[in-house]
């Protein structure tokens, strides 16, 4: 009887403690494998893009010379590598080339984390309507980059080598600066070398930009106006990966099921195997000391 009302307390403690351990003991958490929560980044190159009016006929007849070469985007990875840009219907019905060149090449990837666009474009020739013969520009070499990394700043650069010729003038340039060229009785281009531009999640770079304005002896033959790029390269930075957080399978500490017996539920607040031993004795002890006082006080009486 004295057993069993000690025992029921201490299954009682056995179960609050096994609780209070699966509530408010710590919680091991697991890192889960990286997943990026964002935009995924973008990329793009061209190696020619105009934005040409050109004028036959004394103005009787405009003709839009809208003409890209190379020009490739990403996510969807790609790479183009076409040599000439041709348009129709400015000279007399036949196909005029308006760009050659050796190399012409441009790439747009987006893979890791990282976002971006290249170009490359060597021993090119740009010409435009009126001038077959004349280039409008040469160039030896120019690339483009633009590199976009997650958790990085994004950069852009260009880079020239060899001669740069325009409208039959050999020129330097410099980089993020504006050189004009005039030719009487041919025109006026204006060209912008290297230009690039930075944000905190973008960046562009454009080798040349020309600004065009062409009317060989001023007929009127055919009058060009307009801008003119070549080798340019652009990026987004992808959004950066977020670890997400997941509980492990296995509880921290050592915690008992619920339905653990007794002395083992003893363990758990402070006690050991051999306490309910030792309180049964003492429970022994406590009950002969109480009959020996009785019989003291009866030999009194």
């Amino acid at each position: 009887m004295n057993g069993k009302n000690f025992r029921l307390p201490a299954r009682r403690l056995a179960t609050v403690a096994t609780a209070t351990a699966l509530t408010a003991g710590p919680v091991v958490l697991a890192a889960g494998p990286a997943h990026a929560t964002g935009d995924e980044g973008r990329a793009s190159a061209v190696v020619l893009r105009t934005g040409l009016d050109v004028s036959l006929l004394n103005k009787t007849v405009n003709v839009p010379l809208a003409v890209s070469l190379n020009e490739v985007q990403a996510p969807q990875s790609a790479e183009k590598e076409t040599l000439t840009a041709e348009l129709n219907g400015v000279d007399g019905g036949k196909p005029f080339s308006v760009l050659s060149a050796e190399v012409a090449s441009s790439k747009a990837t987006v893979e890791g984390g990282k976002a971006e666009g290249y170009t490359n474009l060597a021993h090119a020739k740009v010409h435009v309507p009126g001038l077959p013969l004349l280039s409008l520009i040469e160039v030896g070499q120019v690339t483009s980059k633009a590199t976009c990394e997650a958790g990085k700043k994004p950069t852009a650069s260009s880079n020239l080598l060899g001669d740069v010729t325009v409208l039959g003038k050999k020129i330097t340039l410099t980089a993020g600066g504006t050189t004009n060229v005039q030719v009487p009785g041919v025109g006026d281009v204006r060209l912008d070398y290297s230009k690039t531009e930075n944000t905190s999640d973008t960046a562009a770079a454009t080798a040349l930009e020309l600004k065009v304005s062409v009317n060989p002896l001023k007929l009127n033959v055919a009058e060009v106006e307009g801008t003119l790029t070549l080798a340019k390269a652009t990026c987004e930075t992808p959004a950066a990966p977020e670890e997400e957080a997941a509980p492990s399978t296995e509880p921290a500490g050592d915690v008992k099921p619920q339905g653990e017996a007794a002395d083992e539920g003893l363990a758990e607040t402070g006690g050991n195997s051999m306490t309910p031993y030792i309180a049964g004795g003492a429970v022994a002890l406590l009950v002969a000391g109480g009959g020996a006082v009785a019989l003291a006080r009866r030999g009194r009486s």
